[in-house]
C-alpha cells in the first residue's frame, strides 16, 4: 500500500491502538479515502499484534 500524503502526530496520542486507528481513519477519511480504503486499513492493522497495527500505521500514513 502506498502512503497517504497525510501525517498522523502519534507521539501527540494516546498509543492505544484504538486510539491510533481513529486518528489514522480520520486522516485518511479528510484526504478523501473511501470506505473500501477504510476498511481495508482497518483489516490489515488489526490483522497481528501491536507491533503490527505500527508497522501498518507507517506503511499507509506518514507519522511523527
Amino acid at each position: 500500500m502506498a502512503k497517504y500524503n497525510v501525517t498522523v502526530p502519534l507521539s501527540e496520542i494516546d498509543g492505544n491502538a484504538f486510539s491510533i486507528m481513529s486518528h489514522v481513519h480520520i486522516a485518511l477519511a479528510r484526504a478523501g479515502a473511501d470506505k473500501k480504503i477504510l476498511d481495508e486499513y482497518f483489516e490489515e492493522a488489526t490483522s497481528g499484534d501491536y507491533n503490527h497495527l505500527l508497522a501498518t500505521t507507517m506503511e499507509w500514513v506518514e507519522v511523527s
